[in-house]
């Protein structure tokens, strides 16, 4: 499992020119699943976005979690994180994980962030998705299961 957190001070998603989520303050998550991933990822992942510390406490170091803030995640899946690109000018997705596969453990995901406590807005799995979002920092981190 692999995610992209961007530390955001407003985003949202569209499909479609219709908002499907949209957040203040926190993480936009783009969420790769790859064929091997199993629950014991999800619940990794999840564990290590909710309480990776990433924002700025009093004293300007990065000692805060998206927890601590009060901060909320958008979540959205993105299967080209798994793009191979070592062959050619197309990338190859066979890493990603068939959407049968992929979309229960994208939803089982939000849901141990939600676990959390944490507010969870999200895209629509499978779409084609317009993500709008600022970048505060820029902070950008990868955390992945394996």
């Amino acid at each position: 499992m692999r995610v992209v957190i961007q530390r955001s001070g407003e985003a949202f998603v569209t499909v479609d020119g219709k908002v499907t989520g949209a957040i203040d303050s926190g993480y936009v998550l783009l969420v790769g699943i790859t064929h091997t991933d199993t629950e014991d990822d999800v619940r990794y992942v999840a564990n290590k976005v909710a309480n990776l510390r990433l924002f700025e406490d009093a004293d300007g170091k990065m000692n805060l979690s998206v927890l601590e803030t009060g901060g909320a995640v958008l979540s959205v899946s993105q299967f080209t994180l798994y793009a191979d690109t070592s062959r050619g000018r197309r990338p190859g997705f066979s890493d990603a994980a068939r959407p049968e596969q992929a979309e229960p453990l994208y939803e089982r995901f939000n849901e141990e962030l939600r676990n959390f406590g944490l507010q969870v807005e999200t895209g629509v799995f499978g779409a084609m998705m317009d993500v709008s979002l600022v970048n505060d920092g820029p902070v950008t981190v990868i955390v992945e299961s394996k």
